[in-house]
């Protein structure tokens, strides 16, 4: 499975160079995958724990997950992140919830400016491949996201 995030983020007004992280951009975004033997209630508190490290300048939990290509520290910079994640079918279908969480930028620092209750512009894109060319991965997932199909009516 191959998940890419890529988020707008606002330059911060004056700055220029990246001396200081939360300089540049008005937020980041980040993104992680629950674990396949991880309960949700425990991915839920690790995005917690993940975006409370954000906020006071440490660099965050590591994925519980050792099942991604790049990591987590590897694919966590600039707006675009994409990473890989290996593993069975099984495995997959057990890490069914994906987190996508903000962490701080010049938003905070400079609250006077009123950019802190802006909506974030973002896009997020799972694809999942497969060896098996026989086997129909489309269908049962967009039956799930309630996708229609369409079916070619011959009058």
């Amino acid at each position: 499975m191959r998940v890419t995030l890529s988020y707008f983020i606002e330059p911060g007004p004056g700055e220029i160079g990246w001396q200081d992280r939360y300089r540049y951009a008005s937020h980041a975004l980040r993104f992680d995958v629950k674990s396949p033997n991880e309960r949700a209630n425990d991915f839920t508190r690790r995005i917690n724990a993940a975006v409370r490290s954000e906020e006071e300048g440490h660099p965050g939990t590591q994925s519980a997950s050792d099942h991604w290509v790049i990591g987590a520290n590897g694919r966590n910079k600039g707006s675009i992140h994409s990473d890989i994640w290996q593993g069975t079918a099984a495995e997959l279908a057990a890490s069914n919830v994906i987190a996508v969480y903000p962490v701080i930028g010049w938003w905070r620092e400079r609250a006077y400016l009123g950019r802190w209750n802006r909506r974030s512009r973002y896009s997020l894109i799972v694809s999942i491949t497969t060896t098996e060319e026989n086997i129909d991965i489309y269908t049962p997932v967009a039956n799930k996201l309630g996708i229609s199909v369409p079916v070619a009516i011959n009058v």
